[in-house]
């Protein structure tokens, strides 16, 4: 099978290259799916550039999350069959043989159902950004129904997916932008809020409209901490899903207001609350409450410089294209 791999971090353009590799077989527990479209994530980049401080033992093909069909089932395996669309997420967590490939071998648990609505781009977009937003949600849609939900950095891949599932749960939803662009894009997946987040008058809009908010979902906590103090009802939750360095808290308003403050990590989650995750995806993709990004498509053979776009940050989703579309 054709594959990218990489044998050593580092700059995209060095380390990326496209390979002839044996097509793997699944072990028990495990089901081989031939990918359709492979997602590109931050972590997935990240890991490659060597941010992670991990060097693979042999080779590693990139990427968590895609989309395909299975193509093999292995011995224990009762819930996917042969010709089935899935979608797949933390496909190289542990793993070697990641999406960026025209097959991938994953754990069952990890190839999730994919509706015959649903594209295959929408698949691949999935995921992680899918699953952290649902996380970072509360993990339950049930305790969501009338609640006000921020999310900030609306128009990125977890900010879209939170305001969707925020929107399918119940919830009014509200979400920060930097750009008109990015307004557009956060109107469209549902809030009912957009304002940018660095208008002086963010914070009172925020409360005029939608008063005190009970949950959000944070991309970029040392930038919009005055603003979420300043909107986050008591009590109130603030998940936290990425990183910007070191931050001073303000604890003691923290709990007066009785402030949750979590900090969401994927590959840590447990595996209940990762089931509960996949539970609330499947649930709102079968429903058809859920939506691909603006998808930026590459080859398998512009691996390099698809990593190299999604470094840039673009609005959308850079992905991998391995079959006809």
């Amino acid at each position: 099978m054709r594959a990218a791999v990489y044998r050593r971090p580092g700059p995209a353009a060095e380390v990326l290259e496209v390979v002839e590799l044996e097509v793997p077989e699944p072990g028990p527990g495990q089901v081989r799916v031939r990918i359709a479209t492979s997602g590109i994530n931050p972590t997935d980049w990240k890991t490659r550039a060597g941010f992670a401080g991990r060097t693979p033992d042999w080779f590693q093909v990139p990427h968590h999350d895609g989309a395909g069909v299975v193509d093999a089932v292995g011995d224990g395996v009762t819930d996917l069959q042969v010709g089935q669309r899935v979608w797949l997420y933390l496909a190289a967590f542990h793993n070697r043989y990641g999406t960026a490939a025209e097959f991938a071998v994953v754990p069952a648990e990890r190839a999730v159902p994919l509706p015959d609505g649903a594209s295959d781009d929408l698949g691949a977009c999935l995921g992680i950004p899918a699953l952290t937003a649902a996380h970072c949600l509360g993990g339950n849609p049930g305790e969501l129904a009338g609640r006000t939900v921020l999310v900030a950095g609306g128009a990125g891949a977890v900010g879209h997916f939170a305001i969707e599932l925020a929107k399918h749960a119940g919830a009014r939803v509200v979400a920060t932008v930097s750009s008109d662009e990015k307004r557009a894009l956060a109107e469209k997946a549902g809030a009912d809020l957009v304002v940018r987040y660095t208008d002086p008058d963010a914070a009172r809009r925020i409360r005029d409209v939608a008063g005190p908010v009970d949950r959000i979902v944070e991309v970029a906590l040392a930038t919009n901490l005055d603003l979420d103090m300043a909107v986050l009802g008591a009590p109130g939750t603030i998940a936290v899903y990425a990183t910007e360095g070191e931050l001073a808290l303000p604890v003691g308003e923290f709990m007066k207001a009785n402030t949750t403050l979590e900090f969401v990590l994927l590959y840590g989650v447990s595996p209940h609350r990762l089931a509960a995750a996949v539970r609330w995806t499947s649930d709102a993709l079968a429903r058809g409450a859920l939506s691909a990004l603006p998808v930026l498509p590459h080859s398998l053979d512009e691996v390099a410089r698809a990593h190299e776009t999604a470094e840039q940050a673009p609005p959308g989703k850079v992905v991998l294209r391995l079959a006809a579309h």
